[in-house]
C-alpha cells in the first residue's frame, strides 16, 4: 500500500474513523454489560480500573500522536523516509513506555488501587483485574502507536477492521469466560481480564502486520532499532502540549465525577447515561475532527495552506450539522431511550433538564474538536494547550464545584460550565485559526523555497 497515492477525501478518512470510534464505545457498553451478570462490585472495579488506564495511556499517546501528525506532514511534503521513521520511533518509544507501565502495574495493582483510594473490599477484584490487564499495557501502547501511525498515512479502514475484529472476539471471549459457554471455565472477572488481554493481543498483530507495509519500504525488525535525535525533538515539540491538553481533559473529568458523586447517587447515576446518549452525538463529529487534522496535516506539508485554511470550516460546517441533528434527535428520544435503562423516574425527570443542555453542548463541542485539531494539524499544538489549562481547570472545574455543589444548582450547574468550556477553547481556537499565525509563516518559507508548492496527495 503506497501512501502517497491515497485520496484525502475528508468522508474517505471519516466513516472509517466513526465506524472503528463506535464499536470501541459498543464494546465498553457490552463489557459493562457483560460484567454486571458477575457482580455489581465487578462493574466498579472495572469502571475505576479503566479511568486509571485511560489516565495513564495519555503518556505514550503523547509520541503517538505527535507523530501521527508529523507523519501526515512529511507524506505531504514527499519526505517519505523521515514519515517511515517517525512511525517506527513512535512504535518503539510507545512501546517502551508501555512495557514500564505493564511491570509496575502487574507487580504493585493493590498498593496502586490503595493510593487511589479504592474501598477494601474490592481490592481482591482490583488485583486480579489491574495485574492482568494493566500487566498488558503495552499491548496498548502498540495499538495506539501503531493505529495512529497507520491512520495518519490515509489508511483509516485498516484500524476499523481491526476494531471490528477486536471487538467480536472480545465480546464472545467474554461470554465464554463469565458464562462457561462453548466449554471454557467460568473464570469471571479474571476471565473478562483475560479476554481484554487475547482480543487486544490479535488485535496489535494484526496492526504491526499493516504498519510494516504502510510505507514505500517495507519495515523489518532489525528498523526498531533507528532512533533520529532531530526527529525525535520534532515528535517531542508537538507531541507534549498534545500530552498535558490530553491529561487536563483526563483529571477534570475524574475531579467533576468527585464533585458529582458529592450531589448523591442520583446524580452520578443520570451522569452515566447521559454519557451514554451524548456519545451519539459527540462520536461523529470526533470522526470528522480527526479526520480534517490529518486532511489539513497533509495539506499543510504539501504546502496548500489555503486549501488547508478553508478545509477546516468546511469540516466544522458539516461536522456541526450532523452533531446539530444528532442532539435535536437525542432531545426528543432521550427520555424513551433512558427508559430502557432505568424505570428510576427521578432519574430520568433529572436528565430532561440535562437533554435541552445537550443541545447547546455538542455545537461548542464540535467547535472546539474541529478547529482544535486544525490547529494541531499545523503544529500549533500549545495554544490549545494553554486555552486547555485555563478553560478546563478554571471554568469547567472550579466553577462547576461553586456552581454545582456550593450554590446548589446541582448537575444543571455543573453542565451550563462544561458548555461554558466548550465555546470558550472553541471560540479561542476560532480566533487562532483566522489569524493564521502557522499558515503564514509556511507562505512564507514556500516563497522562500523551503518548503514545497504542491503534494502528491489528491485531495476534495
Amino acid at each position: 500500500m503506497k501512501t502517497t497515492k491515497r485520496k484525502m477525501t475528508l468522508w474517505l478518512l471519516a466513516w472509517p474513523i466513526f465506524i472503528e470510534q463506535f464499536l470501541q464505545f459498543l464494546l465498553g457498553a457490552a463489557d459493562t454489560l457483560m460484567v454486571s451478570r458477575i457482580s455489581d462490585d465487578a462493574v466498579a472495579v472495572v469502571g475505576f480500573s479503566n479511568q486509571l488506564f485511560f489516565a495513564l495511556q495519555t503518556l505514550f499517546m503523547t509520541i503517538a500522536s505527535g507523530a501521527g501528525i508529523l507523519i501526515a506532514q512529511k507524506l505531504g511534503s514527499k519526505k517519505r523516509e523521515e514519515a517511515r521513521v517517525l512511525g517506527i520511533m513512535a512504535v518503539s518509544v510507545s512501546a517502551a513506555i508501555g512495557l514500564l507501565l505493564s511491570v509496575i502495574l502487574y507487580w504493585k495493582p493493590v498498593e496502586i488501587a490503595q493510593l487511589l483510594n479504592m474501598p477494601e473490599n474490592l481490592l481482591p477484584l482490583a488485583e486480579v483485574y489491574i495485574s492482568i490487564v494493566g500487566g498488558g499495557m503495552i499491548l496498548s501502547a502498540l495499538m495506539a502507536a501503531l493505529g495512529t501511525a497507520i491512520r495518519n498515512t490515509g489508511n483509516t479502514k485498516g484500524p476499523m477492521y481491526t476494531a471490528i475484529g477486536m471487538n467480536v472476539i472480545h465480546i464472545v471471549l467474554n461470554y465464554a469466560f463469565i458464562y462457561g459457554a462453548f466449554g471454557f471455565p467460568q473464570w469471571g472477572l479474571t476471565g473478562v481480564a483475560i479476554s481484554t488481554l487475547v482480543s487486544r493481543l490479535l488485535a496489535s498483530i494484526f496492526l504491526y502486520w499493516l504498519f510494516i507495509q504502510s510505507f514505500d519500504q517495507r519495515i523489518k525488525l532489525r528498523d526498531f532499532k533507528i532512533f533520529d535525535r532531530k526527529l525525535f525533538k520534532e515528535i517531542l515539540h508537538i507531541g507534549w502540549p498534545l500530552g498535558v491538553n490530553s491529561s487536563c481533559w483526563v483529571f477534570t473529568q475524574l475531579i467533576i465525577f468527585t464533585f458529582i458523586a458529592m450531589l448523591g447517587s442520583k446524580e452520578l447515576a443520570t451522569r452515566t447515561y447521559m454519557n451514554t446518549l451524548e456519545s451519539f452525538c459527540f462520536l461523529l463529529g470526533f470522526s470528522i475532527a480527526l479526520a480534517v487534522q490529518i486532511q489539513i496535516a497533509h495539506l499543510f506539508g504539501a504546502g496548500r495552506t489555503k486549501e488547508a485554511y478553508q478545509g477546516a470550516y468546511r469540516a466544522l460546517l458539516i461536522g456541526l450539522g450532523l452533531v446539530t441533528v444528532n442532539a435535536f434527535l437525542v432531545f426528543v428520544m432521550g427520555k424513551r431511550i433512558l427508559g430502557l435503562f432505568t424505570s428510576d423516574q427521578e432519574i430520568i425527570t433529572i436528565a430532561g433538564s440535562l437533554l435541552l443542555l445537550n443541545l447547546l453542548l455538542q455545537p461548542g463541542k464540535m467547535l472546539n474538536m474541529a478547529l482544535g485539531n486544525a490547529l494541531n494539524a499545523v503544529g500549533d499544538t500549545k495554544f490549545p494547550m494553554w486555552t486547555a489549562i485555563f478553560s478546563m481547570w478554571l471554568i469547567a472545574t472550579l466553577l462547576s464545584y461553586y456552581l454545582g455543589v456550593e450554590w446548589g444548582y446541582g448537575l444543571v450547574g455543573i453542565y451550563v460550565c462544561m458548555i461554558a468550556d466548550e465555546y470558550v477553547r472553541g471560540l479561542l481556537a476560532l480566533w487562532r485559526w483566522r489569524e493564521r499565525k502557522y499558515l503564514k509563516r509556511a507562505e512564507a518559507e514556500q516563497q522562500a523555497g523551503v518548503l514545497p508548492t504542491n503534494g502528491a496527495v489528491a485531495f476534495e
